[in-house]
Parts: structure tokens; C-alpha cells; sequence
């Protein structure tokens, strides 16, 4: 996984530390995983990708409004809130 996807997988309760047998720390897959919001993370995080785009860039008029529709469509498309 990368470095996001482990982080938003983290939030969602994918990971957990144990100790190995001689004491180490270790991440194991949690069997408590909330898949609809580890889902949830990933289309917000798009959304937020696509506003981070945006700010602090020299886009087009129409290079934002691009933009601004394509995260109101990844929005309704996966019926997820902000």
C-alpha cells in the first residue's frame, strides 16, 4: 500500500500494534476494518486532491470549473458527505 492509502486504512481501523514474541511492535491486519469508512476516506481524499489542485495554482477559468465539477461528480457518484 502507499503511504496515504496505509494512513486512510489506519483511520479506519485496518491496523493494529502487537508485540511479536521478542517484544518488537508490529502492525496486523485488524479484523474490526469499517470498510464503509475506509471507503469513505478514499473518495474524500479524491475530492480534497482535486481542491488541493486548485489553490495555489495559475489554472484557467475553465481549468477550475474542470475541477470544482469533478469533485462534485466523484462526490454524487459515491453519495459520500464532506
Amino acid at each position: 500500500m502507499n503511504k496515504v492509502i496505509n494512513e486512510l486504512f489506519n483511520r479506519a481501523g485496518g491496523w493494529t500494534e502487537v508485540c511479536d514474541v521478542s517484544g518488537e511492535e508490529i502492525l496486523t491486519y485488524n479484523e474490526h476494518l469499517d470498510p464503509e469508512k475506509f471507503a469513505k476516506l478514499i473518495v474524500l481524499e479524491c475530492m480534497h486532491e482535486c481542491l488541493r489542485m486548485q489553490l495555489g495554482n495559475q489554472y484557467t477559468p475553465e481549468e477550475l470549473l474542470f475541477q470544482t465539477k469533478y469533485r462534485k461528480i466523484i462526490k454524487e457518484h459515491f453519495g459520500v458527505e464532506e
